[in-house]
């Protein structure tokens, strides 16, 4: 087995989540996601697309992220290929590797994760060779393919929940019949509509794939369930897609028209399966404006009459401020009072009409005075600079929107409020009206982000920026053409890699590749476009007409605004949205779901004990990620939890002495308070059916509330120890004494050591003590005792005990027979 102690986060690499796929088919798809695991697992589309293909019954989908340099180092220095999590089989033996491209610094990292799997990164030298996959690529980045289309044989533009099954079907067929060049297979994908090939030329024009109803299109209710804690660590479900509101710099609200809504009733089914497939205690409700979503008040509502008694917390991302209100609000603290984020973008009255935001400074006060007297004492702001039209005024309004939040905090909580502001320097994105504008030079974007941060660096206020720099290569690539393919493949040739880590990004080398090829990336950033000009993505059609973009651009200039699409067809080219929306007036009313289940239940509880294993490769979790997953298995076992009080209400339980990442426990403990009824048998039984490879219920039992907590009664330890070469403890026996200092005291670490065995040549085990208060540290402890640093050794703690005032006791020793009618 792989000893993954030597990488910065083992849970990103040892495989084994529950629900993965382990699948075996004549067409495989690794779905590449061209950044880390953390990031890459809470991408809803990944889920989609993963769930749609392992339903296929000739096709089968395994995951690929981007290393982090830990790995990365490690597959270099072993010459060994980036491989899939599942099969753990190589980039190059696969059919299809398919990329999802989400933002443009992950360009590099597509690149870098072909190379390192085995693969060509150029188009042309894999379609030329036999034995490589096709390789190709979807998401919100390929409605400008021209920067990636040297490295990539066909882009998906659009949807793909029809798409990509229509996609692997015509490679089976291809593959399952002669098998000709891979002209043949290139042309059976380019008349699949959405679907552009660049070997045939960037002027044939692509209609971008859409569905038309959201409410049966595919939805993974059994997602990957990471151990470690992922960016969007919640069930995420998509209750709307497409949005109506018209911001002229957004891309994504033109290019996913039109707006199609799932059903109440849909969503809550949805959340069930989840739910139960799961364990996860939160749900949120995402679209690109979950607040006009049409019954979102009817719908919260039912969510908590449905789930409240599960403690399951529900939350929405980013809300227009013309959304808030108290009723929302509410409901989404019912359970658990998280975050709230608003976007106003722009700083006055005046740039928010030309960037079509609807909402006014009056709007925006009564929004504070609602989410500050709601209780909401944590809130994040996200706002532009160097928007189209942009003045010192409006960058100077900024600051004083984000200090008139913190005075109305002040009045409505009696406190102020923790904000943090968010500044991204706008970028122009193709398919939208501000298509034509450029970019801010690099300097003036620094000047307006330099006097913005130090306006804002100041008590509870935290503040975020983006690094120009990055600003300045989006924009390059969003609105760039096929010459920047050579400054990509020269940059990542130079190590660049990951570029969207700010700790990883190098400008410097940017700029070298800039030098070497020529190519400034500045020019395609800040340039203007006329308006009568060809563009170089004008052969993919998004479905928005360039007439209304460009109408749009005009009606920016002059300041003028443009009302919901819902209220008014202002014909941009698509079927008006407002006919696939659900009406809430015909959703029957629901009395508020806070009031009815304010009260707590006065059902009686028991509080129990469990003893676990954990080895294999969960010994590689770390003990936050270990009590998550315990908790999310005994939810899945329907284990009935007794929970804290008060908002934020958690299960009532608590865990034995923590261990350190890679080290195999045969008997670990933690205690709960479960409601009755319950029974042990089914519960255990249940619980082990749902718990992933490596970890085992071995034991429960039902205890006193007046058993002393594990962390205070545990106090002595066994540890057996292997490594494959000989081991020695000659020296540590032959010293008196070895000095250990915690917290300005010296102690003798000799006396920690109780006894110590040997099995055989290469296995020993031994027994170590707190002192005390002074806890055992393990990990100096091995390394004094054999020379050997912790993770070279291969390390099980096998018992545990505690000292009762007669004897040393094993946590279980006393079983409670009493509780078995329980």
């Amino acid at each position: 087995m792989v000893n993954y102690t030597h990488f910065q986060k083992p849970s990103r690499y040892i495989n084994s989540e529950l629900n993965s796929i382990h699948k075996k088919a004549p067409v495989t798809v690794a779905l590449a996601f061209p950044d880390v695991y953390e990031i890459g697992m809470s991408h809803l589309g990944m889920k989609v697309l993963y769930h749609i293909i392992n339903k296929l019954s000739f096709a089968s989908a395994e995951r690929v992220f981007a290393p982090w340099t830990d790995l990365e180092e490690a597959l270099r220095t072993q010459a060994k290929p980036l491989s899939s999590l599942e099969s753990k089989k190589p980039l190059r033996e696969f059919d299809i590797v398919g990329f999802s491209l989400q933002y443009e610094l992950s360009y590099t990292t597509v690149l870098n994760m072909l190379h390192l799997g085995g693969v060509p990164v150029k188009s042309e030298e894999r379609l030329n060779s036999k034995g490589f996959p096709l390789v190709i690529a979807g998401g919100p980045c390929t409605v400008n393919p021209l920067p990636m289309a040297a490295f990539i044989d066909a882009f998906l533009i659009g949807d793909g929940e029809e798409a990509v099954p229509e996609i692997l079907e015509a490679y089976h067929q291809w593959k399952t019949s002669s098998r000709e060049s891979k002209d043949s297979l290139l042309q059976a994908l380019s008349e699949i509509e959405g679907v552009y090939v660049p070997a045939f030329g960037k002027g044939r024009p692509v209609r971008r794939r859409y569905i038309e109803s959201l409410e049966d299109a595919p939805f993974p209710d059994s997602p990957v369930l990471p151990f470690m804690n992922i960016v969007h660590d919640r069930i995420n479900i998509e209750i709307s897609r497409g949005c109506t509101m018209g911001c002229r710099f957004c891309q994504a609200g033109m290019t996913y028209r039109p707006v199609r809504e799932r059903s109440p009733e849909k969503i809550l089914e949805l959340a069930e399966r989840s739910l139960r497939n799961t364990g996860y205690d939160a749900i949120s409700f995402t679209s690109l404006s979950s607040g006009d979503y049409s019954c979102l008040n009817y719908l919260m509502k039912e969510f908590n009459r449905k789930f409240y008694d599960r403690r399951i917390s529900l939350s929405l991302p980013s809300l227009r401020v013309a959304s808030v209100n108290r009723e929302m609000l509410e409901e989404i603290k019912v359970v658990r009072k998280s975050g709230f984020t608003i976007a106003p973008e722009a700083g006055t009255d005046r740039l928010r009409a030309v960037i079509n935001k609807d909402f006014t400074a009056e709007m925006y006060v009564k929004a504070l005075e609602t989410l500050f007297s709601a209780g909401w004492l944590n809130l994040k702001l996200y706002f532009m600079s160097g928007l189209p039209t942009e003045t010192d005024e409006d960058i100077e309004a900024i600051p004083e929107m984000v200090m008139l939040a913190t005075k109305i905090s002040r009045k409505q909580a009696g406190r102020p409020a923790n904000i943090s502001v968010g500044i991204s320097s706008f970028i122009p994105k193709p398919h939208t009206p501000f298509q034509w504008f450029g970019q801010n030079d690099m300097e003036l974007m620094k000047e307006k982000n330099r006097y913005l941060r130090k306006s804002l660096t100041r008590r509870g206020i935290q503040y975020k920026g983006h690094q120009e720099e990055m600003s300045l290569l989006e924009a390059a690539f969003a609105r760039g053409d096929e010459r920047l393919s050579a400054l990509i493949e020269t940059a990542w040739s130079l190590g660049c890699r990951l570029d969207a880590w700010t700790d990883l990004f190098s400008y410097d080398k940017w700029k070298q590749a800039m030098d070497t090829t020529g190519i400034d990336a500045a020019d395609y950033a800040v340039r203007e476009y006329a308006t009568e000009a060809a563009l170089p993505w004008d052969n993919i059609h998004t479905g928005v007409t360039k007439s209304y973009l460009l109408k749009e651009y005009e009606a920016a200039l002059s300041g003028s605004f443009t009302s919901d699409c819902r209220k008014e067809c202002h014909a941009c080219g698509l079927k008006c949205a407002a006919a696939t929306s659900v009406k809430e007036d015909i959703i029957a009313p629901v009395h508020s779901s806070l009031s009815r289940n304010k009260a707590e239940t006065d059902r009686p509880y028991v509080k129990i004990r469990l003893q676990f294993s954990k080895t294999g490769s969960a010994r590689y979790l770390s003990h936050l990620e270990l009590t998550s997953t315990l908790i999310r298995a005994m939810r899945r076992a329907s284990f009935p939890f007794k929970y804290s009080k008060g908002f934020s209400s958690v299960p009532v339980m608590s865990f034995g002495p923590a261990l350190r990442v890679g080290i195999a426990g045969l008997r670990e403990y933690l205690d709960a308070e479960l409601l009755l009824p319950f029974n042990a048998e089914s519960g255990v039984a249940l619980l082990n059916s749902t718990l992933p490879e490596g970890m085992h219920i071995n034991r429960l039992c039902f205890i006193s509330g007046k058993d002393k907590s594990l962390d205070s009664f545990i106090n002595r330890y066994v540890y057996d120890i292997k490594n494959d070469a000989a081991l020695s403890v000659a020296d540590f026996l032959g010293k008196e004494e070895v000095p250990l200092q915690r917290n300005n005291r010296l102690f003798n670490m000799k006396e920690m050591v109780e006894d110590i065995k040997q099995i055989d040549r290469n296995t020993f085990q031994i027994t170590i003590r707190d002192l005390g208060e002074v806890k055992v540290k393990l990990a100096e402890i091995l390394g004094e005792i054999f020379g050997v640093p912790v993770d070279d050794l291969d390390v099980t703690r096998v018992a545990m005990f505690g000292w009762d005032g007669a004897a040393w006791k094993e946590p279980m020793e006393e079983e409670k027979i009493w509780a078995a009618k329980f």
